[in-house]
């Protein structure tokens, strides 16, 4: 074997273990690029609880300790998608004063000949304004079982934050929107009644009729 064999011999060696080096890496990046868009799911939605972006109102253990002498119009809006309810707010609109905690309603019924399971998504229009609207209480993301026929009255308690009249673009701002979507959610076994809390289910019969 002649000298320049022998020399190149270690670089011929060489080449598959920088290729496996480099492929490892690559598979190394794309894991961790899936990692993180399964991460970004959750992180995505703690940002907007925190932010309100996206119209993601804040929710809040305490009521305002501030009205301010000017009134804003507070409309409701309700939406299904897939859950075969009558869902609609007691009132479609409300005046209230700018920091003046007031509760609204909400009241759903299942139209269907089997017990039906929803859970509640909501948003708030302008997008911008979804920091600054504030829920003491809520039925969202509470997964609530309605028997045939039944009813359940959906109470919302909010307040608009003062701080609102301090943003350029919303300080004008004379009507927000508070739209809730219901969504189906799947059972294998019917849920044995339950309070109706934030992240705890609710069943109701279709005897019984829930109030707020």
């Amino acid at each position: 074997m002649s000298e320049a064999t022998k020399e190149a011999q270690p670089a011929v060696l060489r080449k598959p273990r920088s290729n496996g080096m480099i492929a490892g890496m690559c598979l190394a990046f794309v894991g961790g690029m899936v990692g993180m868009a399964y991460a970004a799911v959750p992180l995505y939605a703690m940002f907007c609880q925190i932010t309100g972006y996206g119209g993601t109102t804040q929710r809040v253990e305490q009521y305002s300790d501030r009205v301010l002498d000017r009134e804003i119009t507070v409309r409701f809006d309700a939406n299904t998608a897939g859950v075969p309810w009558d869902f609609k707010p007691v009132a479609r609109e409300i005046k209230i004063k700018i920091g003046e905690t007031t509760q609204a309603q909400y009241k759903a019924t299942n139209l269907f000949d089997q017990p039906t399971s929803g859970r509640a998504t909501f948003n708030v229009t302008p997008e911008l304004a979804g920091a600054y609207f504030n829920k003491v209480e809520c039925f969202c993301f509470t997964d609530t079982t309605l028997e045939p026929g039944a009813s359940i009255d959906m109470p919302v308690v909010f307040y608009v934050d003062p701080d609102i009249v301090n943003v350029p673009e919303l300080k004008d701002i004379k009507t927000i929107t508070l739209s809730y979507t219901f969504f189906p959610l799947e059972r294998e076994k019917p849920v044995a009644a339950a309070p109706k809390v934030d992240g705890e289910t609710t069943t109701v019969n279709s005897d019984v009729k829930a109030g707020g």
